[in-house]
């Protein structure tokens, strides 16, 4: 049995604290508000954001960081990651040298373009930062339904001890050694989520959607490859499997906030009404700086960041991408 905190009581940090409870670990949960904590606490349920599934008994929930932080094996980071650094910085004086820290969000930052697991060991120097990611909205897997996802973390033995953590009947967990894949993928997918669900709110078909995921992926492997990440990654969990499941899903709030664009509403109006963090809005602005930085083609990534800052319609960025040069779709290889 290990000693887990879970740093963030939203609907994936609530859903992982079940699950590492679930596997038999002495587990904490974090919310940094304290009447959001003594609610789940009394009623043993996140009625915002999971109604109807109850927290097991054997979570402990606190709004100290103290508390929260100091003794345990493994810290898993599940702040939105537009707070990532904040929330990092925090935690710093309750951190001990070596410290294991699992991001679990999603998220370039931007300007910097740092990832989060190195924006974390930015603001924590003696932490290990590793990741959890892929295909796995916290409504599936808050109520057990079979999940998979990878781990990241330089060392083999920490992946593998990570593994074992967070493995379980209903939760399979790959380990991978390209950190800088598995954040690329994540975070980017969600600005081609976006771009899929504006797609469904203007009407557009499957074919439509099929052409984002297929072509969105090929532009972030594009560019992970560029950074240096492995090809491998961006077919895996982290990388296919959890464009898939955001471009799709009822739950994604990517998708919902890019279908009531596609329906006319403003992003601001868009974000409001899915009422969560959208960090598909955050990360289109990095991705875009990257494919600069790069000198990568990101046509999908320029145009989603047309319509959220500059004020072009979904219906114009749609028809500019079809009308796009002629181009080949595999570059890797040539006609005899």
């Amino acid at each position: 049995m290990a000693k887990v905190s879970v740093i963030g009581a939203g609907s994936w940090g609530t859903a992982l604290a079940m699950l590492l409870c679930g596997n038999g670990h002495d587990t904490v949960l974090w919310s940094h508000r304290e009447e959001q904590a003594e609610e789940l606490r009394r009623t043993r349920e996140h009625k915002a954001k999971l109604p109807g599934v109850r927290l097991p008994e054997g979570i402990t929930i606190t709004s100290s960081l103290e508390e929260a932080l100091e003794g345990k094996d493994v810290i898993v980071l599940a702040v939105p990651s537009v707070a990532v650094r904040s929330t990092a910085r925090k935690m710093n004086p309750y951190i001990r040298y070596g410290q294991l820290i699992v991001n679990v969000a999603k998220g370039i930052e931007e300007h910097t373009l740092t990832t989060l697991t190195d924006m974390i060991e930015e603001e924590i120097p003696n932490s290990q930062a590793c990741v959890l990611s892929g295909p796995s909205h916290a409504e599936e897997v808050s109520r057990n339904l079979p999940t998979t996802c990878v781990v990241g973390a330089k060392r083999k033995e920490t992946a593998e001890y990570l593994q074992n953590i967070f493995m379980s009947p209903s939760f399979r967990v790959y380990i991978s050694p390209d950190m800088l894949g598995i954040e690329l993928g994540g975070a980017l997918k969600n600005v081609i989520a976006l771009a899929a669900g504006t797609a469904d709110g203007l009407g557009y078909g499957d074919n439509t959607k099929a052409a984002l995921i297929t072509r969105g992926m090929a532009e972030i492997a594009r560019l992970g490859i560029a950074m240096g990440a492995s090809p491998d990654t961006f077919y895996g969990l982290s990388g296919i499997g959890d464009l898939i499941v955001t471009c799709a899903s009822v739950h994604s709030r990517n998708r919902k906030a890019g279908f009531l664009m596609g329906q006319g509403r403003t992003m601001q109006e868009a974000m409001d009404e899915v009422n969560m963090v959208v960090e598909g809005v955050f990360s289109a602005k990095a991705g875009r700086e990257l494919a600069e930085k790069y000198q990568v083609e990101m046509p999908i990534i320029e145009q989603v960041n047309r319509v959220l800052f500059e004020g072009k319609t979904p219906a114009e960025a749609v028809s500019d991408l079809m009308v796009r040069d002629k181009k080949i779709e595999s570059w890797d290889c040539s006609w005899k």
